[in-house]
Formats: structure tokens, sequence, C-alpha cells
């Protein structure tokens, strides 16, 4: 900025029109006060004494009573203040997103991602790529509103995040986790105008286990999948029940509160099986949510404080894991000619004498069974029909006695087929059929994309909440395939649709289905999560009353609305109508 726009004012504080002939005569600047004409009396100051009097201070006058290097010194403070101070404005003005949201500014980002730079020197730890910052903030299985990061930072401990977080909050920057990308409702988006994305995919570690006690410490970026093939490949007869998609990390399980297809027998996130978090809050402290032991009733629970938080309260580092004995599983098939009928087969069959010994229990639609034919994925041709399958568990005495009390039930509720598979590699062939839910559908129409979404309602009330939302689909022409955990009353719509002319119609659909869900006392979601694609429902699912005591909790431990800004807490404005 050039120092001409200042060079007035320096000529105000040094000149006097009529008094002061120019700058470059060096003779002093101010007029010397007339004689008394009497002794005692003296003519009065003239107005603007005070000022010429102080002027002779300022670092342009030539009667300045410092050394040439102080006149330096403050002359330059003076005209750094003066640049900062036309930044800020134009800063303000050009960049309001900002100013209104209290984040950094454009040129507060470009600093915070130095001192990121600084405190990371490694290669391929901070990255500023377009394409990574893309890839970071949006995802290609969710349709909601995304935006790029400003820069995404790679942690490999706890301290790093701590490091990342005091620079953050230094720079008042906003702070989105990454890691699995499998996240289907936004929640990895990045915050306007600039966010920083701690991707923690590298801290994948496995730190303890102790078999002894069935439980382990890991790492937030550790897929629970390789935990499980680790337990196994190391002889360890036990595992990690929560299993929700396929690449699913430990931190975005936690962030979820997810479950998966073991639900039925195991439950949720929201369970004991966290039994202890690391946490980074946002002013940079960590903390231990608790001890390793298996139950404790000492204060209340904070684990479960930050499950389903979505990031927003604090980002999890560790956790510590409960695992449960691995058994010996078999797989069976039964069809029915409606999902009444299916479902009502469940409830007798979890309420028998054997319904502990079932793992799982999948629900697909005969448009899911229909897409499994056509991708061509499955070992072998299955009639087109609803159809449930099963995970049993146990002994062999056991799986083979839960087997006929299934077979039974089924049948008293008009199942006409039932398959029960006796060997590994025949539970493996029927079981792909429900693994491939989501590739067959995208297989059996190429060139199409898909919104899937999930809704959760009391088992009972599935039958009706699964025909009206098909019906629906159908009268809006829109083509879909349904797979649900039958056995708790959580099921997922796959939504197809060729391009974005189509898109608000989907949006339009998945909005009512949520309502539908609702109106049967069921919630939003069942394990994705609330995210930006949620959010709006959950003032109407919880009350006004709950969400504001989360709204508290989130201002007193994140007072600048730094963690995920933007996601889980609804925007006050928003309404059913809406």
């Amino acid at each position: 900025m050039s120092t001409s726009m200042f060079r007035p004012l320096g000529r105000w504080l040094t000149t006097r029109p009529g008094n002061i002939r120019t700058l470059a005569t060096g003779r002093p600047s101010f007029p010397r006060r007339p004689p008394s004409s009497s002794p005692g009396s003296s003519a009065p100051p003239p107005p603007n004494a005070k000022i010429l009097a102080f002027a002779q201070y300022s670092p342009w006058s030539s009667s300045f009573p410092g050394s040439w290097r102080t006149r330096a010194l403050l002359q330059s403070a003076f005209y750094a203040v003066g640049i900062v101070l036309a930044t800020n404005y134009v800063d303000s003005v050009w960049f309001p997103a900002g100013a209104e949201t209290g984040y950094a500014s454009p040129r507060e980002i470009k600093v915070a991602i130095e001192k990121l730079k600084q405190a990371f020197p490694e290669e391929d730890r901070v990255s500023t790529d377009s394409n990574v910052l893309t890839e970071h903030g949006s995802s290609d299985n969710s349709y909601h509103p995304a935006s790029p990061h400003a820069v995404v930072v790679r942690a490999l401990s706890t301290e790093d995040v701590v490091t990342i977080v005091k620079i953050a909050t230094e720079c008042r920057m906003p702070m989105v986790v990454y890691s699995g990308a499998t996240s289907l409702e936004g929640h990895y988006s990045g915050v306007s105008p600039g966010s920083i994305c701690i991707d923690m995919s590298a801290m994948d570690k496995i730190l303890e286990i102790h078999e002894a006690d069935s439980d382990l410490i890991c790492q937030a970026g550790a897929q629970w999948e390789d935990i499980n093939q680790t337990l196994k490949d190391k002889g360890i007869p036990l595992f990690f029940p929560l299993d929700p998609g396929p690449g699913a990390t430990i931190g975005g399980m936690v962030g979820t509160g997810c479950s998966g297809t073991n639900a039925v027998r195991y439950g949720t996130a929201k369970a004991e099986w966290f039994l202890n978090l690391t946490v980074v809050l946002p002013n940079g402290e960590v903390i231990k949510t608790r001890r390793r032991a298996r139950k404790s009733s000492a204060g209340f629970d904070t684990t479960k404080l930050f499950i389903g938080a979505e990031g927003t309260l604090g980002i999890v580092t560790e956790a510590t894991l409960r695992l449960a004995p691995r058994l010996p599983t078999k797989v069976a098939m039964a069809q029915f000619g409606n999902v009444e009928q299916a479902v009502n087969a469940v409830q007798d069959i979890l309420n028998s004498p054997y319904g502990s010994h079932i793992q799982c229990v999948e629900l697909l639609d005969d448009h899911m069974m229909d897409a499994i034919n056509t991708a061509g994925v499955s070992t072998k041709l299955l009639p087109v029909r609803d159809t449930l399958f099963f995970k049993l568990q146990g002994d062999d005495p056991a799986i083979k006695l839960t087997a006929k009390t299934v077979q039974a039930i089924v049948k008293k509720h008009g199942s006409d087929r039932f398959e029960f598979a006796s060997t590994d590699q025949e539970a493996e062939d029927l079981w792909q059929n429900r693994k491939y839910a989501l590739t067959s559908t995208m297989g059996a129409h190429p060139g199409t994309r898909c919104w899937t979404t999930d809704v959760c309602v009391p088992v009972s009330k599935l039958p009706e909440l699964v025909y009206e939302t098909k019906k629906d689909l159908a009268e809006a022409g829109l083509r879909s395939t349904i797979v649900g955990h039958v056995g708790d009353g959580n099921f997922h719509a796959l939504i197809l649709f060729e391009n974005d002319d189509e898109l608000p119609k989907v949006t339009d659909a998945v909005h009512r289905l949520v309502h539908r869900a609702l109106d049967l006392d069921g919630t939003c979601t069942g394990e994705h999560g609330v995210g930006i694609g949620k959010k709006q429902y959950l003032s109407e699912e919880l009350g006004e009353g709950t969400v504001e005591l989360m709204r508290s909790i989130k201002n007193a431990v994140d007072p600048l609305n730094l963690m995920n800004p933007g996601k889980l807490y609804p925007d006050k404005s928003k309404s059913r109508t809406q």
C-alpha cells in the first residue's frame, strides 16, 4: 500500500496556512508569542495553541525532539496501524461472511495455514491442493450442501490434534473431522468462509488389547473391520459387534451413534460398547471420560455426551472398546407374500425362547431381490418376493433348534420358502445377497445415482411405514429398493434418479418419508446421524426444550462454535412446512 495517502496528514501536523512557508526550510513551524504590553498582563493564546503545542511531537514535524531513528520508528508504526485498519475494513466489506459469523477473515485464514505448516513441516501433513480440499469436504454419496475446506491437516496423535485445535482457536477457524468418509448426511462438509479439516485416517492403530478383560484401546481412525480381522488373526475369540457400513471408523461411529445389522442382538453405540473416550475439547484440553472398568456409577456418563454429538463438542482421538465372544453362526432365509407377514413373524421369533440366538434379521423387499438377480452378484437366482435373512448364533445344537423354531414360525405367518445354510460356504453365499444390497441396486440400474436415507419406527409400525413409502415412491415415479434391520424397526430407502432435474423430486420424497416416520412415533434417523440433512427435523422429533438443552451444552463447551458448526443443531427458523 502506498504511503502517499498519509502525506496530507503529515502536512497538516506540521503546517498551518499563512504561518509556514515550506517544510523544506527546516525552520521552526510555530510563531513566537508576542511580548506582553505591560508587566503582569498577557495576550490570550490563539484558539489552536494546544494543537500546535502537541504538533511538535509529531514524527513528521521539523521540531520533533527525538532522534531520526525514533522519528522513523514512529512513522513506521503509524503506517502499519493504518495498513491493518484499512485491510480489516476491506476484508469486512469484500468478505462479509467471516465478519458475520465471527470466524477468520481471508487474511487470518492465510495466517492460520502458515502456522499449521510451521507446526507440521513434514511432507503431505498440510495440504491446500484444491482436489484434496474438495474431496475432504464433499461426498458422491451425499446430496446435501457442501463446500471445500481451506486446509487439510493429517493428524497422527492426540498431541497433533491439540496443536491443530489451539491454532484453530487462536485464529477463529472452524474445525471438521474426517476419517472414513462414509457419512451420508454431510457431516464433514466444509464451513464458509474457511475451515480446517482434521484428517484422522492415519490414526488407525490398535494400542492395547486386553483379552482377559474383553476390551481394547484404539485410535479413532481405526476401522471396525480391521479391528475384528486383527483379533481373528491373533487367534483371540472376541469381536467388536457394531457393524455399520464398510470403511466406517471408530471416531465416526462414536459421532453418529451408529449401529448396524447386529443391533437386534448387541444394540447400538449408545449401549456400553464404548467404555472410555479420549477427547480434545475446543480449548485444547485433553480429557478421558472414565476409567477402563466395565461399569461405573461415579458421576454422570460423560462418554455418552460425545456419542451422537457428531464432533460438535470435541474431537475423539482414542476409545476403549468392549468386546464380545465370537460365536459360531449360520444363515437362513425366508420369503413372504408381503412385508406385514414378514415383520409379524420376526416379532414372534424374537419373543420366543430362542430369540437370544438371533444375531441379525434383515428385510429385503421385492424390488431389492429383483435388483440382486439383475445385477448378477448372487450365486443363484432367487424368487422376487419380500425376504428375510437371518444370522443364527450359538453352538450346533442351539443353532439347529433355533433354525427349527424359526422355520415353524415363518411358516405360520405365510412363508412358503425357507432355506437354511448348513455349511459355512452356503452361509456366505446366502448372506452375500444382503451384503451387496447397495451394489446390486446400482448395478441393476446403470447410469443412475442413489440417495440413501434411513428412518426408524417401533417394530409394529414398520409394515405400515414400508407399505406407505413404497406406494408414495411409486406414485412419484421414483425407482427404489428397501433394506431394513427389521428386528429393531430401522430401514433404509435407496432412491434412484438419473439427473439433477429429478433431485428435487427425490428430496421431497425423503421429506415425506421422515415425517411419515415421525407420525408413527419414530425417528428421522436410526443410524446415519443428523449432520446437515436431518437437522431440520430435530425440533419436531425431540421438542424445543430438548433442543435448547443441547444448544446450552454446545455453547458451554464450545462458546466460539468452532467444532463442526452448522451440523446437528437445527436452525431456529426451520419448521415442518419448510
